[in-house]
């Protein structure tokens, strides 16, 4: 093992009498210390606002043996952590221009992330006493991007050079990114999250939100339906980013009849409130809303607020001095003011994780505040406690739904639909449980393991007959490019012998066949009448599980669910389970037509019958 291989000693000495830590806090310090002593991959811990992140970076930093950089975007909270630190009776630097501070000579230290990115080699220094950097802390760390030219992966790659060992922590109330999903790959809890290129490698520990209010550890949130007239966002789309675009968001709120009933009911229900944030959709919808509150009250902080301005105004909302607090998109992290009893959300919220981000501003205990008021008038349909499916919603009639993988039995979380308690469709594709070798579930938290192989939905390679994610473009089994389905539509489209059917619809029967066998027909057919046919037998367990494999696993809405009709019939009366393919493709046998290929998830150049103008 090398000098700077380990971080953290097997058991700690206190330098001074430290802050008590509440259990969850010293379980998330312990989990990391364990994770760090067998590897070198980063981490996140996932804890709520408001449930002291600060504190757990401070008992990191005092038991870490190296050297310590804590990073954060935003001065507040390089000040909030670096206050937490000092209480240990213990000195550290701090790194931020917005703080007018350049120090990093002792062992911790403190920093923005803009202002150490732009002095790397002078935080770095090869020269001090205490060595290189063994220890990143990264605040807020669902910001880090997977762009290689990021600040915060520029200073990652800086100090790597200088400790290959580096222990890189993430903290986070929010653990995804539009446009990526989960941040980190695997969860303790046995569990594939995000993509196997994410950043962060593992969660090592996550305390729920619902778990924090029911045990008094945060005020009670208290959504209440707004009597007054909503914006109506629902047509608004979110642009390449992700994010929504102002100009959509401005020809909603410009000039609305709903603003000034919507402030004046905020004001009624701020009348025994101590502090209200307000969050606005655009500047220019800010600015109008600022414009119906008590001047004396009120103020507005936005992106281009000048930095000592912004900080001025909100030390007077802290001292409360103010008690409304408008702003656009710049206070939903690394803002702590505990007496908030009140959040207005007058603009749509991209994800869960944001909207998170916004009630959390109000969840911090304070001394008489017992709840806190959420009147959103955007029509946001969050759940604050509902479970993070960490891929863009797929339309608004989607919910999160949960699915048992039929091979490993793990219960996976996707976005679907459900009628009552039957999950009726679902858009997941491949089963989150981590196995063992032997394919069994993992028995223990934290074990290493791989992916379960189970595939809900899938392309099948036609050399080796592997089953691959719908995107793949190369088999995972054996290595050979797929076949692009518009090379199989062109292909297909230029033989004679060949019926290529752009599905507009699909059509089940029980018939009897010409012996008198019962048989399921279905028929497919397009926009001009042209159609295809193929017959399915169940009358034995071998036959079922043939149409099981043929049909089922590639036409079910709900794939994995379990459904085993037993009877063609049974399958008509349900066949609200089922969706058509979007391309069938037949070839001539004698005088018949054979189904031969079936697209499903098709996103290629050709038009599909349901993007007909």
């Amino acid at each position: 093992m090398t000098e700077h291989a380990t971080t953290f000693p097997t058991t700690a000495t206190p330098l001074s009498v430290p802050p008590s830590l509440r259990t969850y806090q010293r379980e998330a310090v312990s989990r990391v210390v364990e994770y760090f002593r067998s590897s070198d991959e980063p981490a996140v811990v996932v804890l709520p606002t408001g449930s002291g992140k600060s504190l757990v970076i401070a008992e990191l930093a005092r038991l870490a043996r190296g050297r310590v950089l804590v990073l954060a975007h935003v001065r507040e909270l390089v000040e909030q952590n670096h206050a937490k630190y000092l209480a240990y009776g213990l000195e550290a630097d701090i790194f931020s221009a917005g703080l007018g501070r350049r120090e990093s000579a002792r062992q911790v230290v403190f920093g923005s992330v803009q202002s150490v990115v732009r002095h790397l080699a002078t935080v770095s220094d090869s020269e001090s006493a205490h060595g290189p950097f063994t220890l990143l802390v990264i605040d807020e760390c669902h910001r880090v991007s997977l762009e290689a030219d990021s600040s915060y992966r520029r200073v990652i790659d800086h100090l790597r050079q200088r400790n290959p060992h580096l222990k890189v922590l993430g903290l986070t109330a929010t653990p995804y990114r539009l446009g990526q999903g989960f941040i980190y790959h695997r969860h303790y809890h046995g569990m594939v999250r995000g993509a196997e290129d994410c950043f962060f490698r593992d969660c090592v520990f996550e305390q729920p939100l619902r778990l924090m209010v029911k045990q008094d550890y945060l005020a009670r949130p208290l959504k209440v339906d707004a009597a007054v007239e909503r914006y109506d966002f629902s047509r608004v789309t979110t642009g390449s980013g992700g994010l929504f675009r102002e100009e959509e968001l401005n020809r909603v709120v410009a000039a609305s009849r709903a603003t000034p009933g919507i402030i004046a009911e905020v004001i009624e229900r701020a009348r025994d409130r101590r502090g209200v944030m307000i969050f606005a959709a655009t500047v220019a919808h800010a600015e109008e809303v600022l414009g119906y509150l008590p001047a004396e009250q009120a103020a507005l902080v936005t992106g281009d607020t000048a930095s000592d301005e912004r900080y001025r105004l909100v030390e007077a909302f802290k001292a409360r001095q103010l008690k409304y607090l408008v702003n656009v998109s710049v206070l939903t992290t690394g803002f702590d003011a505990p007496h908030v009893d009140l959040i207005a959300i007058l603009r749509p919220t991209e994800s869960v994780g944001l909207y998170q981000q916004i009630v959390g501003r109000g969840l911090r205990l304070a001394e008489g505040k017992q709840d806190c008021l959420i009147l959103d008038y955007a029509g946001n349909p969050w759940d604050l406690y509902a479970p993070e499916v960490g891929s863009p919603k797929p339309d608004s009639d989607s919910e999160p739904v949960q699915v048992e993988c039929p091979t490993c039995g793990h219960a996976n979380l996707f976005w679907g639909k459900r009628d009552g308690e039957v999950v009726i469709e679902h858009y997941g594709r491949r089963c989150q449980g981590l196995v063992d070798d032997h394919g069994d579930p993992l028995d223990s938290p934290g074990k290493s393991g791989q992916q379960c192989s189970f595939r809900f939905r899938f392309k099948t390679c036609g050399d080796c007959g592997a089953e691959n994610d719908i995107a793949a473009r190369r088999c995972h089994g054996c290595q050979v490019l797929l076949v692009d389905a518009d090379d199989k539509l062109r292909d297909a489209l230029k033989l004679k012998d060949a019926r290529v059917l752009r599905v507009s619809g699909m059509q089940l029967e029980a018939v009897v066949n010409g012996r008198g066998l019962p048989r399921l027909k279905v028929t497919y057919h397009d926009e001009d009448g042209a159609t295809l046919n193929e017959w399915f037998a169940l009358e034995t367990p071998a036959q079922r599980r043939a149409f099981t494999l043929a049909f089922l696993r590639h036409h079910l809405r709900a794939p994995g669910t379990g459904w085993t009709p037993a009877s063609a019939q049974q399958v008509c009366d349900e066949q609200w389970r089922l969706r058509a393919p979007d391309f069938v493709v037949g070839r001539r046998v004698g005088r018949h037509w054979q189904v031969r290929e079936k697209l499903f998830d098709y996103q290629g150049r050709y038009r599909k019958a349901d993007s007909a103008e």
